[in-house]
This record gives structure tokens, C-alpha cells and sequence, in this order.
């Protein structure tokens, strides 16, 4: 049960067409011949110009042919985290019409309600069991009740690179070996200038690149790709350490994208840092019934000095709702996240170079939100990737229409 979804060609000036990675392999006669035989989606649900309608059949063939099912996944996390939020909320509607062997009067498209007619049937049985395991009180790790979480390769627009050799390994632990023919690797250095964090030597341009066969183990690197496609010495953006080696093949656990910072004056907050700070802080929340399912970020230099806002989306389990969450929580989660920052944060912070830490609390939904208006500008649903840190004011807005509560940090971190 893939979550697949295309964009439409586009033609550029000069007349050539271009399309995504995926949309090209789901455009191609193999993928379709092989598409009935090893997916449960047909292929209108993949090319819907509305993804909702699309997910929402997918999950419905999917749950239909449920017994046949040995993989849940799609190319992105974020796609599947999508598809679960979107099942949480029309789970009913879906068992209705596995009930029924119907399809909802609002899916309208002709291809889906004839693909929907050659595998549909009542099936009252069926129904009433997927209903009785979405009415539970919690739907924590309901997906992993039947399937392990497996990261199976590591791939990106300029090529596959890896694959992972252990894939029932802890999520934490997954190293990709590469794959030294699917393209021409290079590794730009990447040296630990201050504590726990990762920065790029001074100059990329007079530091030496370095071959895959020359990487050292526990050293970190920016991958550089140079590919059959015309791509030449191109910086992929992502940092990465040698973990370790199979045979002579290195292999590598993602650390973060680089240049994904906060930063109001001269110190610099990576992905790696915003995330351990949020890890630590989130831990107040889990012995409360509450779970921060989302969050994003951005600097917010409107008024001096400027400082750091953290947009979190939280649900309550088993029914609590996130405004039962006591306001000094929150408070005390500001805190813990500017205590887990790094050294130069709490310097700059303790001579107000740099303003109290704010969590605002969005309502349920606003990461949805942002993701329709990415694929309303053009984005295909299987490419999102849901940002560490907030670029567009069109984004923000969307955000900050929907918060519900703002909290500070009432000091310093000592």
C-alpha cells in the first residue's frame, strides 16, 4: 500500500517537459504493468489533480485488500503521517462504504468510480473489524501493531545512494551503504566547531574534496554528486557521518540538511539543534496525556532584540483536548528548549542579544493546512517535505491564523 501521487507535466520556455522523479516512473509502461500486480492503488488515484480525493481512495483500496497487504509506505515520511492523520479523521466514512461496497457520492472522478466498481462489494465483516481497531482509545503505534518502521534506502532527486543492509534496525540506528555506480560521489568536510552542533569549514571553495573511498569513520561530510543526468560536483545539502563500513562500501546515518538555521544576530542554530532541543522539551508533555505530533520554526526579528518562535501542534490522547494543558507547562517547555540550546545561544540570550524563546500552539490541523497550500502552489504530495524552519510569508500566515496560545520563556537559560 504505496501513497502515490503525480503532478502533471509542466513544459519550460524552450519548449522541453518536465516532471519529478516519480511522476516519470509513474508515468512509464513498466511501473503501470506491474502497478495491479504489486500495489494496491490504481493508477487514476496516483494522477488526481485533487490529493484528497486521491489519498482518500487509496486508503480505501488499501483497507479493502488489507489481508494482502505486507508494506505501508510512500517516498516521503511526511506522505504517510499524512495519510494516518487523514484515516484518523474519515475512518468512519471509509468503513461505510466497505459496508456498503459503495464509494462516497463526493468522489466524483469517473476513473476512480469504475476502478471502485471492479473490487468493490459489501462487506460488512471487514468493516465492522477496521472499526473496531480505529475506535480505540489511543492510536499510538496503531500502524506498527502489525508492521516494523523500516527507512529502506536513501535516495534524492540526483540519485539513489544508499541502501540499508539492516532494515529492522532501530530507526536511530539506520546506516545506508552506498552504492558506488548509481552516480559519482564527493564528500565536502564538515568539522564540529562548537558543542554538539556541526558547521561547514570557512570555505567550501578551498577545501578538498573527498573521494568515497577515502571517507574516514566518524567523520562528517556534505555529500556532493556528479551524475550521468549533467550534474557536475552538485551539493545535494545534506550532512551525513560515516558510521561505519560493509566490506569496503562506507556507509552513512543522516545528520541534518545543512543551512537549515535560526540565527538573529551571530549565533547559529542547526536542524540538529532546533531538534534535540524540542526532543528535550517534548518530554514534559508525554507524562500528561499530550503528544506534539508537528512543529516548525522561524526568527522573529519584527520587534528587538529578536528571537526564536517554535509553531507546535499537539493532540491529547485519549481524548484530552490540548487546552486542558496547564499554561506553566508551556512555559516551562520554553525553558527547557533554550537549556538544551548550544553555549552561544545561552550567551547571546543572556545579554538580550537574542529575545525569550515562544512556543505558540496552533490548532489541530494547521500542518494540513500548510501542506494544501504547498500543493495548491504546485507541489505533489509525495515530494512535500514538511520545513524545520518557516521561509514563506504566505506560510506564516497560515500558521499564525491558527495559533491558540503564545508562551515565553520567563529567563535566561543559566
Amino acid at each position: 500500500m504505496e501513497l502515490m501521487f503525480a503532478r502533471p507535466e509542466i513544459e519550460t520556455p524552450s519548449g522541453l517537459k518536465a516532471a519529478s522523479v516519480s511522476t516519470s516512473k509513474y508515468n512509464g509502461s513498466k511501473f503501470r504493468t506491474l502497478l495491479p500486480k504489486l500495489y494496491t492503488s490504481p493508477i487514476e488515484t496516483i494522477f488526481c489533480p485533487n490529493p484528497n480525493h486521491g489519498l482518500y481512495c487509496q486508503l480505501l483500496f488499501g483497507l479493502i485488500q488489507r489481508d494482502e497487504v505486507v508494506k505501508v509506505g510512500s517516498l516521503f515520511a511526511s506522505t504517510v503521517l499524512r495519510g494516518i492523520k487523514f484515516l484518523e479523521n474519515h475512518w468512519q466514512e471509509l468503513c461505510y462504504d466497505i459496508k456498503t461496497g459503495r464509494l462516497s457520492d463526493w468522489i466524483t472522478d469517473s476513473g476512480f468510480r469504475n476502478s471502485a466498481s471492479l473490487i468493490m462489494k459489501p462487506n460488512p465483516e471487514q468493516a465492522d473489524l477496521i472499526e473496531n481497531i480505529c475506535n480505540c482509545k489511543s492510536w499510538e503505534r496503531i500502524i506498527r501493531k502489525g508492521l516494523p518502521l523500516v527507512s529502506a534506502v536513501y535516495a534524492c532527486s540526483e540519485a539513489i545512494c544508499g541502501i540499508n543492509l539492516e532494515p529492522l534496525c532501530k530507526p536511530s540506528d539506520v546506516s545506508y551503504t552506498f552504492l558506488p555506480n548509481m552516480a559519482y560521489f564527493e564528500f565536502l568536510p564538515v568539522k564540529n566547531e562548537r558543542d554538539g552542533s556541526i558547521e561547514m569549514k570557512s570555505n567550501d571553495e578551498d577545501t578538498e574534496l573527498v573521494d568515497l573511498v577515502n571517507v574516514k569513520a566518524g567523520q562528517c561530510y556534505e555529500l556532493v554528486v556528479t551524475t550521468c543526468a549533467g550534474l557536475y560536483r552538485y551539493k545535494v545539502g545534506d550532512v551525513l557521518m560515516v558510521s561505519g563500513f560493509y566490506n569496503n562500501a562506507p556507509q552513512f546515518q543522516f545528520v541534518e540538511r545543512k543551512n537549515v538555521i535560526l540565527s538573529v544576530d551571530q549565533e547559529k542554530t542547526s536542524e540538529t539543534d532546533l531538534f534535540k532541543a524540542v526532543t528535550e522539551a517534548k518530554a514534559l508533555l508525554d507524562p500528561l496525556g499530550f503528544i506534539l505530533t508537528e512543529y516548525t520554526s522561524y526568527v522573529d526579528t519584527s520587534s528587538a532584540p529578536g528571537h526564536y518562535v517554535l509553531f507546535w501542534e499537539i493532540k491529547g490522547k485519549e481524548g484530552k483536548h490540548c487546552k486542558e494543558l496547564d499554561p506553566k507547562i508551556m512555559v516551562e517547555c520554553c525553558s527547557r528548549m533554550e537549556e538544551s540550546l548550544h553555549y552561544t545561544y545561552k550567551i547571546y540570550r543572556k545579554r538580550n542579544i537574542v529575545g525569550a524563546l515562544e512556543i505558540r500552539v496552533v490548532k489541530q490541523g494547521s500542518f494540513e493546512a500548510l501542506i494544501d497550500y504547498c500543493v495548491s502552489k504546485g507541489t505533489s504530495l509525495s515530494q512535500y517535505k514538511k520545513p524545520s524552519c518557516i521561509k514563506s510569508e504566505e506560510a506564516l500566515k497560515i500558521l499564525d491564523s491558527r495559533v491558540i496560545g503564545k508562551y515565553f520563556s520567563p529567563k535566561s537559560p543559566l
